[in-house]
């Protein structure tokens, strides 16, 4: 058996496991830049794009709105993406470059060390847009800090999960990691909501309508990254870590990473999920304030809501994996997500469900799906990493997380790229007027394709052999008597 497997009894440094406080130390790094994925997500759109109602209180409409690329697409959605597919390109090249570093500090934490503070520095450059008014400016602004949040953002997620696969040596610290990562992703993701109740706040105290939103985003960036370095300083990865550089080139470990066809089936699926949550996320500040026609400040509540009752399942998961297997539950999770989905594409059709109750139905049905699905998928790359080096002999855990990074970016660059468009079907506005809004009809159909995403993903997943893989790596730790 290969000396570059971290398994490996006769590595030339003993390795130790993580203690429990160790994987959440861990986990830190995941809220700083789920918190900063969440500023882009929640609020690009919503930034560049205001409502009708948000003009009239005073939001500055700093790019066009209307659908002028081909009759179909609007400038920002065309930015997002340029920036995605750039972002995707990346991707591989740094995992590659990590999975080869020779830094004696270790493959991945120097990595997030060096891309921390650009990354959160960016985060809020993005929405400095420097002209108070629709101009050209403006596009090459967003577009260019856009591309750059991104390239930073992989410069630290890519390694960082690599290290999932490397510190969860046994299936329960795999788990015990995943789920502790997820918990924080959610908890970053919340976070990045705050500004729907903070910025009205602000806007009383007599700040203008984008400053109060700035002045959020530059706040939620500072605790984001004191997050991204806390593992970066508490953590010692060659304490935990000792596995061999890859010898293999970009695009050599890139093709080697999808020949798995375990893996392939697996990404696949994983598209399918994040295009699906892409679009919800993205359409939930709609939802609210055009399908349920509540006040934004609902977002938060409703995302603070469905987080927190998520997190109660978080203790169970982990049993029912061993009942039930990874790909049961995800399967599971897909369908619950999309009856979350067809309630949201009811709102307003049927009489009277409209305002707080199909916002408070959607976030019951939605918590326990988002348990799983944020839980699970991490572990089950970590699985088919691992069941890959044990055949190969060869560590590329930075390149199967970034094929899973590159399928999760591909969901959300499609979703991006067709949200504008779907958003304004049914309208009766100008379509290449730079005031044009959502309309319900339009955001009822983009629930319908999150659901028809969701369904398409857990048919793909069926065709994951779950029982190879784990086979080959319980046969392996055997051999070595790991126990797990």
């Amino acid at each position: 058996m290969s000396k570059t497997q971290t398994t490996e009894p006769t590595t030339a440094k003993p390795t130790r496991r993580l203690t429990k406080k160790e994987m959440r130390i861990f986990a830190v790094g995941q809220l700083g830049w789920s918190t900063l994925s969440g500023i882009i997500t929640a609020w690009l759109v919503t930034f560049y794009l205001p409502t009708s109602g948000d003009i009239a209180a005073g939001a500055p409409q700093y790019l066009p709105s209307g659908l002028i690329i081909l009759g179909i697409l609007t400038i920002l959605g065309l930015i997002s993406f340029i920036c995605r597919i750039f972002d995707a390109v990346t991707d591989p090249l740094i995992a590659s470059l990590s999975d080869r570093s020779k830094n004696p500090k270790g493959r991945r934490i120097p990595f997030m060390k060096f891309s921390a503070i650009p990354f959160a520095v960016i985060t809020v450059l993005v929405f400095l847009a420097p002209v108070r008014s629709i101009s050209s400016i403006n596009i090459v602004w967003v577009l260019g800090f856009l591309i750059l949040f991104y390239l930073f953002m992989t410069m630290y997620c890519t390694p960082y999960n690599a290290l999932i696969s490397e510190f969860g040596k046994t299936q329960e610290d795999r788990m015990y990691i995943s789920t502790a990562i997820s918990l924080t992703f959610f908890f970053g993701t919340m976070i990045a909501y705050t500004p729907f109740v903070l910025a009205g706040v602000l806007r009383g105290m007599g700040l203008d309508f984008p400053w109060s939103y700035r002045v959020c985003f530059i706040v939620l960036a500072v605790f984001a990254l004191i997050c991204l370095l806390v593992p970066t300083f508490k953590l010692k990865e060659k304490d935990f870590v000792d596995a061999e550089p890859s010898n293999s080139n970009t695009i050599k470990s890139l093709g080697k990473t999808f020949k798995n066809k375990e893996f392939l089936k697996f990404s696949t699926s994983d598209i399918a999920y994040f295009i699906a949550l892409t679009l919800f996320q993205t359409g939930l500040p709609f939802f609210v304030k055009v399908s349920m026609k509540l006040d934004e400040s609902f977002t938060m509540y409703f995302l603070g809501g469905m987080t927190v009752l998520s997190a109660c399942f978080y203790p169970i998961v982990s049993g029912l994996v061993r009942k039930f297997g990874k790909k049961k539950l995800v399967i599971t999770g897909f369908l619950g997500l999309a009856l979350a989905y067809v309630i949201t594409a009811l709102i307003g059709v049927i009489p009277g469900f409209t305002g707080f109750i199909p916002g408070v139905l959607i976030c019951v049905i939605a918590a326990f799906p988002m348990a799983l699905l944020g839980i699970i998928p991490q572990s089950i790359v970590a699985d088919v990493a691992e069941e890959d080096s044990i055949r190969t002999g060869e560590k590329r855990e930075g390149m199967f997380f970034a094929a899973r990074t590159f399928a999760m970016k591909m969901g959300q660059s499609v979703a991006m790229l067709v949200f504008t468009s779907l958003a304004v079907l049914g309208t009766q506005q100008d379509k290449t007027s730079n005031d044009l809004t959502a309309s319900p009809i339009g955001l009822r159909i983009i629930a319908i394709v999150a659901v028809a995403f969701c369904v398409l993903g857990a048919v793909i997943l069926a065709f994951y052999n779950e029982k190879k893989v784990m086979k080959t790596i319980h046969e392996a730790h055997e051999r070595e008597g790991i126990e797990e």
